[in-house]
């Protein structure tokens, strides 16, 4: 396997400067940005980026660098994809972008950050759902959740955008017995 995939960031510029390929794949078909992401390896993701690494390679999961931070929540990690200019618009093998993965985590810096970039903060996944409804569904509506909460609708998220089913996220929320997500949605004017 090549040195890309290596922890050591000394080995990985080696293999950059030997004219590795970057975008090669390991048996399942990740590239080493993905790797290091997935590991959060921030040098050798940097020396990666830096030479021009893929942020939108996709491996056999359905998964990219760039979404792959969306999981993780790590600040560090997507301030140095957003300097790769990833494809913001990019789903999973949910549907979901980033940010609702992210969301339904309880990453709030990570939701502040990438909420600001210009995502689409009410994209909806394949199960009917937005970040600002995952964090509600999948949440334990516990201090992490309210603040992903409050930094979706900072960043303009619909409040009032319902599920498949025609739930609304402050329904749930009540449902759900998040007295303090509800009184976040409620106001910001959530139906």
């Amino acid at each position: 396997m090549s040195q890309l995939f290596e922890a050591d960031p000394n080995r990985v510029r080696q293999a950059v400067e030997a004219g590795a390929d970057l975008e090669t794949r390991d048996d399942r078909g990740r590239t080493p940005l993905l790797v290091a992401v997935t590991e959060d390896r921030l040098e050798v993701a940097e020396i990666l980026v830096k030479a021009g690494a893929d942020p939108n390679a996709l491996d056999g999961r359905h998964d990219t660098p760039w979404l792959v931070t969306g999981v993780t929540g790590s600040v560090p990690m997507a301030k140095l994809l957003l300097q790769a200019k990833p494809d913001l618009t990019i789903t999973n093998r949910y549907g979901g972008v980033s940010l609702i993965p992210a969301s339904e985590r309880g990453h709030a810096e990570y939701v502040r950050l990438v909420a600001g970039s210009g995502i689409d903060v009410d994209h909806v996944n394949d199960l009917g759902w937005t970040a600002l409804l995952e964090a509600v569904v999948l949440g334990d509506g516990g201090p992490r959740h309210q603040e992903v909460v409050r930094a979706l609708v900072a960043a303009g998220a619909d409040v009032n955008l319902a599920d498949k089913q025609g739930v609304t996220p402050l329904a749930h929320a009540r449902a759900k017995g998040q007295t303090a997500v509800a009184r976040i949605l409620g106001e910001a004017g959530a139906r």
